[in-house]
């Protein structure tokens, strides 16, 4: 290691160690993988189980887990699950819906009436029922 600080101090290039991932990575495993695994893991004869994990580069708590959320039936619990907090939705953000959801309402509302009071109109000119502009509207 101390000569890897010399080199790069030198203005050497210094080579990388090939033994060591530049970057650990979780693997993200489908729920079709999980059952391939688990339907092969239920067919090996005795004593060929180890060979599978080692082959898949799986860990036996690994197969337990899935086996019982397969158990449980829900194919769901057996897709990768996003991890950490669960994102929070803003009070303004939610004020906002709330404003976009009533004006919508309002506007349906509004189209409606109008829409009324065109047929009045049409009615009230085929029957030619025109009130006089001075008189009020009387309720028998």
């Amino acid at each position: 290691m101390a000569s890897a600080t010399l080199a790069s101090r030198n203005g050497l290039p210094v080579a990388p160690n090939p033994e060591v991932p530049a970057r650990a990575r979780r693997r993200i495993l489908s729920a079709a993988y999980k059952l391939r695994i688990l339907c092969e893991a239920d067919g090996c004869p005795q004593g060929q189980l180890g060979a599978l994990l080692r082959r898949e580069g799986l860990y036996s708590s690994q197969l337990a887990t899935w086996h019982r959320q397969r158990q449980e039936g829900t194919l769901t619990a057996l897709a990768p699950r996003r991890r950490g907090r669960p994102p929070t939705v803003s009070a303004g953000a939610t004020a906002l819906a709330a404003a976009q959801a009533e004006n919508e309402r309002l506007t349906r509302q509004l189209a409606a009436a109008e829409a009324i009071i065109d047929i009045q109109k049409k009615v009230s000119s085929l029957l030619a029922l025109t009130l006089p502009s001075g008189e009020p509207v009387r309720k028998p």
